[in-house]
């Protein structure tokens, strides 16, 4: 059997998935270990054993092995691709000093560096101080330095989880360009490590040669080891690719690498991305990230922890559909699709504005979620389906500043992650944004993001374009309905869109009186 499969591996938040794809892009077999979930010694914090993401990753391989019949001898080629953020420290031999700080980790210090006087001042003549002051405190560099100096001394390199795991698997430390989400000292806007005299340099502790070396999507970055493939499975000396982050690899998985199309991803964090190969900051001086294509950057909107207000309704309110599909047999999303579609458009006036979790700039830190227009005639499925059409509208939202910076017109939309597969979902997203609405052919976008980016460095396709075009295709689309369309106009023009505004001084006061969310 020729090589003709790629081995794509997706380590997100919750789970490690091997996926063998061909080169249409279909799924021929598929494992998935679920993760430990990460542990909290204080409140905020998120963190996970660094060991435990390899292990994980090891069993995803050996049971899709010991599932599939595809001999190991067909595998073309492997590729990485997991959540963004999450970062890791090793010691001389390649160790972890202390667990993973996960990207959902939301500890800050005040004791950061000092940046010198004149970046300062260009900061304060820019207006982005408090931005700046918000990534010096945010970057878990700069807490390790302050709260743990003894690992941080031990510290030979800082990797992200892509990093980590593409050294475990070829032994070099190397990682792909498209994976850099962080607080690291990237050039977002020249795709490569900081220059000497960048303020990321003073900023956070990290030191050149604690870093990996990059490449660009879709290059072959190293082989498998022997001790890797011991481990895993996977056959010595199988070419390892450098793939992207899971967002960036979503967003080509869902056959979107031109600017007109918008790929929203229904995940824990919800998004709006495109990809282009203008460099465009949507919110002024915020950049966008690498996108999974060389050269390319993935212009995006986010709304943290996004759909995860939808599984919070579901463990908080869906007891009850839960246990009646356990009972039927069926899925519970077939349930909680059902109480959404027992409510009109609109939610009776129910509106949510999704902001569980502050942002940078917009929102600012001082934003809180708010549900307005309750009456007497509103049930937990008004507000089911409120929390749904809150996220869209402010995707809307950030699509309309993409189209603003950007100048080119969203024409059409793919919508990937968990919460793509409900119908009721994909009907609302496509009646607020006005546009078709489609889901893409596999719900495994991200992995099959990754194994695009394989093929391409194999040469297994000609190109990006012609990967793309072979491996991705639409499955349903969902066409906006006029009638349901016209309400959701209405409702995010006339009051969705004046909320923030209006409530902004109350968030103020609120979080003046409460200490809640915490100033920065």
């Amino acid at each position: 059997m020729s090589k003709e499969y790629i081995l794509a591996i997706d380590n997100g938040t919750q789970s490690v998935r091997a996926l063998l794809f061909d080169l249409h892009g279909h799924i021929v077999a598929k494992s998935q270990v679920q993760l430990e979930a990460y542990f909290s010694d204080q409140p905020g914090w998120a963190e996970h054993d660094a060991e435990g993401y390899w292990q994980a990753l090891c069993t995803a391989c050996q049971r899709l092995w010991a599932q599939s019949d595809i001999p190991k001898s067909a595998i073309a080629g492997v590729a990485v691709t997991t959540q963004r953020g999450t970062v890791i420290n090793l010691d001389r031999e390649g160790r972890p000093l202390r667990p993973a700080i996960v990207w959902l980790d939301q500890r800050r210090t005040e004791q950061v560096p000092p940046i010198n006087a004149l970046w300062r001042a260009a900061f304060k003549l820019a207006r982005v101080s408090d931005t700046i002051k918000f990534f010096s405190g945010e970057a878990e560099a700069n807490w390790i330095k302050a709260h743990q100096p003894e690992i941080w001394a031990k510290t030979d390199k800082y990797l992200l989880l892509s990093g980590y795991l593409n050294y475990r698997l070829c032994g070099d430390f190397i990682d792909s360009i498209g994976s850099q989400v962080g607080y690291i000292p990237f050039d977002y806007k020249g795709l490569k490590w900081a220059g000497s005299f960048d303020w990321k340099w003073q900023g956070l502790p990290v030191e050149r040669h604690m870093l990996p070396e990059l490449a660009a999507p879709g290059s072959i970055i190293g082989e498998i080891t022997p001790d890797a493939a011991a481990a895993t499975g996977i056959p010595a000396g199988t070419p390892l690719v450098a793939a992207a982050a899971d967002k960036a690899c979503e967003v080509i998985g869902a056959g979107c690498i031109a600017p007109h199309v918008g790929c929203l991803s229904y995940g824990t964090t919800a998004t709006i991305n495109t990809t282009s190969k203008k460099y465009v900051e949507v919110t002024p001086f915020i950049p966008p990230y690498p996108a999974a294509v060389p050269g390319a950057y993935s212009t995006e909107v986010q709304i943290f922890r996004g759909y995860w207000m939808v599984n919070w309704f579901k463990e908080q309110f869906g007891h009850l559909e839960k246990s009646v599909a356990s009972q039927q047999g069926v899925a519970p999303e077939e349930l909680f699709d059902e109480l959404v579609n027992s409510v009109p458009p609109g939610s009776m006036g129910l509106m949510l504005q999704p902001y569980w979790t502050p942002g940078i700039k917009v929102p600012g830190p001082e934003a809180k979620g708010a549900v307005i227009g309750f009456g007497d005639v509103h049930t937990r499925a008004h507000f089911y389906r409120a929390i749904l059409e809150g996220l869209a509208y402010a995707l809307r939202e950030g699509k309309e500043r993409i189209e603003q910076r950007s100048g080119v017109s969203i024409t059409e939309l793919r919508v990937s992650g968990g919460g793509s597969q409900s119908d009721a979902a994909m009907q609302l997203t496509a009646d607020i944004f006005g546009l078709p609405t489609a889901r893409p052919h596999v719900y495994e976008t991200s992995g099959l993001g990754a194994a695009i980016d394989a093929a391409v460095g194999l040469k297994l396709h000609a190109d990006f374009g012609s990967a793309i075009k072979a491996m991705t295709r639409v499955g349903r689309v969902f066409e906006p309905q006029p009638h349901h369309r016209k309400i959701y106009d209405d409702l995010y023009r006339r009051v969705y869109r004046q909320m923030y505004a209006r409530l902004q001084p109350l968030y103020k006061e609120i979080q003046k009186i409460t200490g809640y969310p915490r100033m920065h």
